[in-house]
């Protein structure tokens, strides 16, 4: 094998982590139905003037299975934090004690589950299109170095080996998805 196809190999399977983590992220924001810290990961809070992630300016932790504390590092920033979360459109409806954001996250139901499920295997669909995606970009490289004059076979096997890490990262994502829908539709 030629360091060139290599060089190929390489960064297909770095696009193609990319693409795995990129899925891995958006499903944590899929809620199934415990309560977590990473639930509130996209809101946004306004502090002094701009927006700031909701870790910047609080800590974020769980009480119980159903119930997520935000604890602000100033007290002055409680109701901009209530709004945030509100902002953020992820069904929740804060309350505070003058102190602390207390979320109780309500029970999911079956029809919320099964989108949630759907969701997250459109998210799967989404990974595997970017994998596709990036096995064109590897074909179309090898197929340069054909036209440059490579030998048939030396292409060929570098075509197998792509599409064999295609593959694995395709089956690497159904097991994602798998599992987050076992635990989506778990009661």
């Amino acid at each position: 094998m030629t360091e060139e196809f290599t060089l190929i190999y390489d960064e297909f399977k770095s696009a193609n982590s990319k693409s795995v983590q990129h899925l891995e992220n958006e499903l944590v924001k899929v809620r199934a139905g415990k309560a977590t810290p990473s639930m509130l990961n996209g809101v946004m809070v306004e502090y002094y003037g701009s927006p700031t992630p909701l870790a910047q300016v609080a800590n974020v932790g769980t009480l119980d299975a159903r119930t997520i504390t935000v604890q602000p590092w100033e007290k002055s920033i409680i109701n901009d934090i209530m709004k945030g979360i509100i902002n953020s459109n992820l069904g929740f409806a804060p309350q505070n004690n003058g102190e602390t954001v207390i979320i109780t996250v309500p029970p999911l139901t079956e029809e919320r589950r099964r989108e949630l499920a759907k969701k997250a295997k459109a998210e799967g669909e989404n990974a595997k299109v970017a994998v596709r995606n990036n096995r064109k970009d590897a074909l179309d490289m090898v197929k340069i170095l054909k036209d440059d004059g490579f030998p048939e076979d030396m292409v060929k096997g570098a075509e197998t080996e792509i599409q064999n890490i295609t593959n694995s990262f395709i089956k690497k994502i159904d097991d994602i998805i798998e599992e987050k829908e076992k635990e989506i539709l778990t009661v």
